[in-house]
């Protein structure tokens, strides 16, 4: 399983931080603040909750003075490289989120933020100023997004998503995404791929409010630009998911009905927790056609309810009077992000959006 984000905090890296923090400012008492750092609730804490006790406790031993605590992170953080990115310095741009936001610290910690995200990101931090600044900020998002910087283009992008993921959500972005569209429209064609990812993955997050305002700037956008092309299909990826019959068009997925599709069939018929199962079908078509393969898994929860996860087999262009048989293998493994329980689940076929065929298996407890 893989290591849990808030791991990248520890006893070991907090000291190491200490320590460069000592290095340029003597009177820094390290061995204190790694011990008020990782206090008795320091287990119990999740990754922002780990990244603001860190945060709050650099107030405590820092300079008092607002600016001359930040010349002491920025000393320490000319110590990084560009792009350093394993969250250790994320706790910079959040100690301006907690100790910044008075209206006469404001150009102070926008150049801080500006400057700190390129060692790590301040997409978390600059969302409170959003709140309580809303123009003020999308103004400066506006200028960061003509940047010379990939970093702090991305942060023009990356800050102001309307659902980031562990981020503070912005739900007048959720209700009307125009201040965002008009940062996009200046990232749309970026030349940087960290930017453009950005850049797709806000277009999703708009995708889930505002489905049709989105496929219409697919439609305004694709086809122009092969940058602004992948920002378009990779911000679409819900829309496609969902079978968005506007979005499939465009991308050129035929008339589901072009597809015949038989065999549907399960390697068996349980499967137990930890374990695999496969399933197996064939598709043909009659004429040449751009065929997008998907299947959806519905899962049964704790509470008795199912939640489907739609999963991606492949996207091909198959000639006329082409057949090709597909076996699928799906884990049961328990990861970070999913728990299994036992339970009756289903498997859905789904072509060019549309289902095709569902079929019910059970899923037993651990051997």
């Amino acid at each position: 399983m893989p290591e849990l984000l808030k791991n990248k905090y520890n006893e070991e890296s907090i000291r190491e931080l200490a320590s460069r923090i000592q290095a340029v400012y003597h009177p820094f008492q390290a061995d204190d603040f790694v011990r008020s750092v990782m206090d008795g609730t320091w287990e119990s804490l999740e990754l922002k909750a780990r990244m603001r006790q860190i945060a709050v406790n650099l107030g405590n031993y820092l300079p008092a003075d607002y600016g001359q605590a930040l010349g002491v992170l920025d000393q320490v953080a000319a110590g990084y490289p560009e792009g350093f990115n394993d969250f250790t310095l994320m706790c910079f741009p959040d100690f301006v989120e907690v100790y910044g936001q008075d209206e006469r610290h404001w150009d102070l910690s926008m150049a801080a933020l500006e400057r700190h995200t390129v060692f790590s990101s301040s997409e978390f931090a600059v969302r409170p100023f959003i709140i309580s600044h809303e123009a003020r900020m999308m103004e400066q998002m506006s200028a960061w997004a003509r940047h010379a910087n990939e970093h702090i283009r991305r942060l023009a992008s990356e800050g102001c998503r309307p659902r980031l993921p562990w981020g503070q959500a912005l739900p007048r972005f959720q209700k009307d995404p125009s201040p965002v569209l008009a940062i996009l429209e200046q990232l749309k064609a970026d030349p940087s791929l960290y930017v453009r990812k950005s850049v797709a993955n806000n277009l999703n997050d708009i995708s889930k409010n505002h489905p049709e305002l989105v496929a219409r700037i697919a439609r305004d956008w694709y086809g122009r630009d092969e940058r602004t092309d992948w920002i378009v299909k990779h911000g679409c990826r819900t829309l496609l998911k969902k079978g968005n019959r506007e979005v499939m068009d465009l991308f050129g997925f035929a008339d589901p009905g072009s597809v015949k599709v038989y065999g549907f069939a399960l390697g068996a018929a349980s499967v137990a927790i930890g374990q695999e199962l496969a399933f197996s079908f064939t598709v043909e078509t009659e004429a040449a056609a751009k065929v997008r393969l998907e299947y959806g898994v519905d899962y049964q929860k704790a509470n008795g309810r199912r939640n489907r996860k739609i999963f991606q087999i492949s996207e091909l262009s198959l000639k006329e009077r082409t057949k090709k048989a597909y076996t699928k293998i799906h884990s049961f493994a328990d990861v970070s992000t999913r728990k299994h329980y036992p339970g009756v689940h289903s498997v859905t076929l789904i072509v060019n959006g549309t289902e095709r065929g569902a079929l019910d298996f059970e899923v037993l407890a651990p051997l």
